[in-house]
C-alpha cells in the first residue's frame, strides 16, 4: 500500500511540473506572439515613414527655392 501511495504522489507531482511547463509555454509563446506583431507594424510602415519624411522635406527646400 505504502509503494501504490508513492507511486501516486510520484504521478500527481510529475503531472503538476507537466501542467507547470506547458503554462510557462504558453506565456512564451504569448510573448513572442506579441513581439511579432510589433516587429511586423513596425516593418510595414517604416518604408512609409521614410517616404513621407522624404517626401515633406523635399517639399519644404523646394518651396524655400522656387
Amino acid at each position: 500500500m505504502s509503494m501504490n501511495d508513492m507511486t501516486e504522489a510520484e504521478v500527481k507531482l510529475s503531472d503538476e511540473k507537466l501542467r507547470a511547463e506547458v503554462t510557462k509555454l504558453i506565456a512564451e509563446v504569448a510573448k513572442v506572439t506579441a513581439e511579432t506583431q510589433q516587429i511586423k507594424v513596425t516593418t510595414f510602415l517604416a518604408p512609409f515613414l521614410a517616404a513621407a519624411g522624404l517626401m515633406g522635406a523635399t517639399a519644404a527646400i523646394v518651396k524655400l527655392f522656387f
